[in-house]
């Protein structure tokens, strides 16, 4: 049977690929447990300096499997109810492994990115999209409420009324409305999304890997946080970081005027996310 996830590891990039094309790679139980297989092992991976989530063919991910949906509503109310945790349990341990994952995760987005397709992308830290992207939250459309951490990540990116229209209303909206609201960090041309993803990819994993995952952990905390919470928090990671090979590295290659080699620095993931 053909794999729902494919991967790859190419230069200190880990690249998950959904891969049910021909439906659009809507997510089924096997693909929620592919993506919490591999970002679990991708995220403490020391190979791995950053991850990229794409969709196989034309599209991202049009959500759930509805036909799955369909099936389910021939089931009693407890099969039901456990049919559809064989998804939702593995993938909601995926969008927990992303958010707290210490290195960057990029969202490359083409074609439809509808539903749990919208979670998964607005849980990665960063998101590149083709101009001919559609998105919609979608769910209230088949009479569910949202999954995959989207009632957290949304109301960050957007504010809450701009997330409750989205959630609400459930409307189609278009790449160029996604980056006007900040939901997503650029806009590229389909032809260039593969280049652009690549290049980006590329610098992030050539960064320096333990400093961006104390950042990702400060801004996690941060909206729950105090200013005083918040600065000491941000204290203690400063702390930690300055006895990092990073930091000797940063400085030296600062002062001596050439380009800093994070790779080569003797770093290693950093493990200590809330």
């Amino acid at each position: 049977m053909e794999e729902t996830v494919l991967s790859e590891i190419r230069d200190g990039v880990a690249t998950l690929t959904l891969n049910r094309p021909a439906l659009l790679n809507a997510l089924d139980t096997a693909m929620a447990r592919g993506l919490e297989k591999l970002t679990t092992a991708y995220a403490s991976e020391p190979a791995v300096r950053c991850v990229v989530i794409r969709g196989a063919g034309a599209h991202f991910m049009a959500g759930g499997d509805v036909k799955y949906f369909r099936a389910c509503l021939e089931l009693s109310a407890a099969r039901r109810e456990a049919a559809i945790l064989e998804a939702m349990k593995p993938i909601h341990e995926a969008i927990r492994t992303i958010r707290r994952m210490p290195k960057p995760v990029v969202a490359s987005v083409r074609g439809a990115c509808a539903g749990f397709g919208m979670s998964l992308m607005a849980a990665c830290d960063l998101a590149l999209v083709s101009a001919d992207a559609v998105l919609s939250l979608a769910y209230c459309r088949i009479g569910v409420t949202p999954d995959g951490g989207s009632t957290w990540a949304l109301p960050r990116a957007v504010g809450i009324k701009r997330a409750a229209e989205l959630a609400l209303l459930g409307d189609r909206f278009t790449a160029a409305d996604a980056e006007r609201i900040g939901l997503v960090n650029r806009v590229v041309q389909e032809g260039d999304l593969e280049r652009e993803t690549a290049a980006l990819a590329a610098r992030l994993a050539a960064g320096p890997t333990m400093v961006y995952g104390r950042t990702k952990a400060l801004l996690n905390a941060s909206p729950e946080a105090s200013l005083d919470a918040q600065l000491d928090a941000e204290e203690a990671s400063f702390l930690a970081s300055i006895q990092a090979p990073e930091f000797n590295e940063g400085v030296r290659a600062f002062v001596e005027k050439r380009p800093a080699d994070f790779q080569g620095s003797g770093t290693a993931v950093c493990n200590d996310q809330a």
